[in-house]
């Protein structure tokens, strides 16, 4: 007769297996995590994934614009030697106008005198055009070669800004040139032939030389201002000194080398002597000892006021 074992009732827990733990039939145990994955209900993505697919998206797009640069710079550095820098700046530019970089903006300072119309020829940019395709540095040289501008700045401010930022050249005087008149700056440079605007303002000079030698009269002028208000042109004689044409038909011959001496002196005789409010054709102060006088005879009367500044305009041949 076989016996039947009872539940233990000592209390003692039961003894544990040791032997291998069998498995459901027809589950592999490698296979059980991935049957139990496919089971599983996908999560919602929570709002921090969220913003950084987002942003991640975004960077792949800064760093396209990043490399894009690179390439532009090593290609217009590194190729222009092979001939390709033009090809693959015209590349270069389409691309960052599909990407959206086009020219929207473009922002100048420092213009005052330089005409519009030269500005816009050497910019060559229009907006709308792929900023990528504009060289700067060619704008530049470009600029530099107007005769009003004494250097320029050209930048390019993504996504489609352009600065431009110049330094003009002063109209300086009016000097005759070839029996026309143009407007010089204070080294003698030729900025325009269209003295219009500044008749009556600046200094008139000629003579061989002259342009170059003008910033050393108007210096001397501006010492004695109630002579310079007077002086209508001067002329620049044997490349060695000044004769000085009075408003009214005095003439004032300088020495040589002493100009500044000499409009003190002339200064000296005015208040002494009325010597500019006369009826004289010529005050000759080339001698510093001696003072010669010529008596104008076609005049009988000195002018009561300056003539206008019709008389330098009729000069303008």
């Amino acid at each position: 007769m076989s016996r039947v074992k009872s539940p233990r009732t000592d209390g003692a827990a039961p003894r544990r297996r040791t032997g291998p733990v069998p498995m459901a039939q027809g589950v592999d145990p490698m296979e059980e995590p991935k049957a139990a994955s496919a089971w599983a209900m996908p999560d919602r993505p929570s709002r921090g994934r969220l913003i950084w697919r987002r942003t991640r998206a975004q960077l792949r797009t800064v760093l396209l614009v990043v490399l894009v640069l690179a390439g532009g710079a090593l290609a217009v550095t590194g190729f222009q030697s092979l001939g390709r820098g033009a090809d693959f700046g015209e590349k270069l530019g389409d691309l960052g106008a599909r990407a959206g970089l086009k020219v929207t903006d473009i922002v100048l300072e420092g213009r005052d005198k330089t005409p519009l119309p030269a500005i816009a020829r050497a910019l060559s940019i229009r907006k709308g055009d792929p900023i990528l395709a504009f060289s700067p540095r060619d704008a530049q040289k470009r600029l530099e070669a107007i005769k009003w501008v004494k250097s320029a700045t050209v930048l390019r401010r993504l996504p489609g800004t352009i600065v431009v930022q110049l330094a003009e050249r002063s109209p300086f005087a009016i000097y005759q040139e070839n029996r026309a008149w143009v407007l010089i700056d204070r080294a003698g440079e030729v900025l325009d032939d269209d003295v219009s605007a500044f008749s009556g303002e600046l200094l008139l000079v000629a003579g061989e030389g002259a342009k170059k030698a003008a910033a050393d009269l108007i210096d001397a002028l501006a010492t004695q201002p109630s002579v310079q208000a007077r002086v209508e042109s001067a002329t620049w004689i044997g490349g060695r000194r000044w004769n000085l044409q009075i408003k009214g038909g005095t003439e004032v011959l300088l020495p040589e080398g002493a100009a500044m001496v000499a409009l003190a002196r002339l200064v000296e005789l005015q208040a002494s002597h009325a010597v500019l409010d006369r009826a004289l054709k010529l005050v000759d102060l080339r001698l510093p000892d001696r003072l010669t006088l010529r008596p104008n005879t076609e005049s009988k009367t000195p002018p009561a006021t300056p003539p206008t500044t019709a008389s330098q305009t009729g000069r303008k041949t």
